[in-house]
Parts: C-alpha cells; structure tokens; sequence
C-alpha cells in the first residue's frame, strides 16, 4: 500500500491505496469510524490486498490527517471522498464503513448515485430522520461531555473496553487513542456527534439507493445502534449479519467473519 496525500484546500486526508492497482480487480474502500483511523481496517487490507484494490483513509481531523479544523460536515467527507476516488480512479468501488464510516457511505451514495456498488455497514445506522426519537437527536451533541469527566487514561481504557470486545480488537484502539491528547479526543467525539445530529435533521440522506449489507458485533452496546439497526432491516428488508464474539469493532474483534461477508459481496457485484 502507497500512502498518499489529498489536499482540500482545508486540511491535508491521507490514506493508503494498492501499489498497483488492477483494473480487472474490483475496488474496496474502507472507511473507519469516529475518533479511529486507517488501522482499524489491517484486518480487512491484510486478507483484500492480493485479490482487489483497496483504499483506506484517515478521516480528516483523525489519525495522521492533522490538523484539520473541525469545521466540516459530513458532506464535506463525502464530497472530498469523491475527490480521492476520482484521484485514483477508483471506480465501482464498494464501500466498507464501521460507525461513522458508514455514515460517510451514505451520504456519498445519496450525493453521487450510482458511483458505489454497494455500502457495507459495520456496527453503524441508518441516517433516515424517522428512526430517531426526537430526545435522541437532542442529545447527541452532548454525549461526549461526559468524557471530560475521567482522566484520560481511564477514559482510554473504558473506550477501547466499549469498542472492542476481543484482546486484539482492544489493543487496536488503544493505540489509536494513545495519538490524542484527551482535548482533541472529546473534541473530536463532540464535532462527530453533531454532524451526525445535523444530516439526520435535515433527512436528506435517509434513502441511498446503493446495495446494503448491515453487519453488527452481538456484543455491540454502543447507543441504540442495535435498535436502529433492527428497524434498518424491518424497513429495508435486508438481513443482519450478527458477528459472533464481536461489540462495535465487529471487523477487528472477529475480522475472519467480517472478510467472509464482504468476500460474498464482491461475489455477487462481480
């Protein structure tokens, strides 16, 4: 994998693509979640690298994409992920996002239809306006203020506790967490919960036509992420792929699992 660098005129997002990418192979593009960064993916890159072309990002104002002012919206991602495909040309690409990666796929459906083949949720949620409790909504921008309240190192701990569920899968984020500082941690935790608050007000997003796989860890107890996931599969009629042994970094707890999910997806998009 290449690291390379996109400039938006804002900030600088970095991220990994194939040496060489194949134009016979299919294009996988991974898209972490909040406050984690390209590593969350090795798993997945590991096991794809041979048999497709991938690409992974630090998300701007995460990872080794800073500084980024934390002025962006999740549209914003999106857009500027269409500038980091179109670099690259990375065409037909399915989109494997975890939280608030899934987010990002999302909305870069509803904006650009037709240019992914399809989305891949891990442990993420619908953005349609109606799956929201309106005390939901209020208090999503505030979620993290709680954060402030535990000393850093006890914070790290109990986040990578409630992430991930496995020895490995823990270690994982405890060493994206160990490149914060507690105040850009709840910074950033504060910035990603409100663009998440916004673009499910504005229900602009609520229908992206691309292709749906959902995959949630049995053990994920973040929010109500596996409520809304239910009501994501009553309405959508697509299945859930509950990966064993896994909470809210299913692809890192169980990525054997994971791999296999999207391995049938590239199958059938072929």
């Amino acid at each position: 994998m290449r690291q390379k660098s996109f400039d938006t005129g804002r900030g600088n997002i970095v991220y990994w693509v194939s040496d060489e990418p194949d134009v016979a192979r299919p294009w996988l593009v991974f898209l972490p979640g909040l406050t984690a960064d390209h590593r969350l993916f090795e798993g997945q890159i590991e096991h794809f690298e041979s048999c497709a072309n991938c690409l992974v990002w630090d998300a701007p104002a995460h990872g080794l994409s800073r500084p980024f002012p934390l002025d962006f919206s999740l549209e914003d991602m999106a857009r500027w992920l269409g500038d980091v495909l179109d670099a690259e040309g990375a065409a037909d690409p399915l989109l494997v996002g975890q939280s608030l990666g899934g987010y990002v796929a999302q909305v870069f459906d509803v904006l650009f239809p037709g240019r992914a083949r399809g989305i891949v949720s891990v442990d993420s949620a619908p953005l349609g306006r109606s799956y929201y409790k309106s005390w939901e909504l209020a208090c999503l921008p505030f979620v993290t203020r709680m954060f402030r309240l535990y000393p850093w190192e006890t914070l790290q701990k109990a986040s990578s506790e409630g992430n991930a569920a496995t020895e490995a899968g823990r270690a994982i984020m405890v060493a994206m967490m160990a490149d914060y500082s507690k105040d850009e941690y709840c910074l950033l935790s504060t910035h990603g919960f409100a663009m998440l608050a916004d673009v499910v007000r504005s229900d602009d997003y609520a229908a992206p036509a691309a292709p749906l796989t959902l995959i949630v860890g049995e053990r994920d107890n973040t929010g109500f992420i596996r409520k809304y996931n239910e009501l994501w599969s009553q309405r959508t009629g697509q299945p859930i792929h509950w990966i064993e042994g896994a909470a809210h970094n299913a692809n890192t707890d169980n990525p054997q699992a994971v791999n296999a999910i999207i391995e049938k997806v590239l199958a059938v998009g072929a």
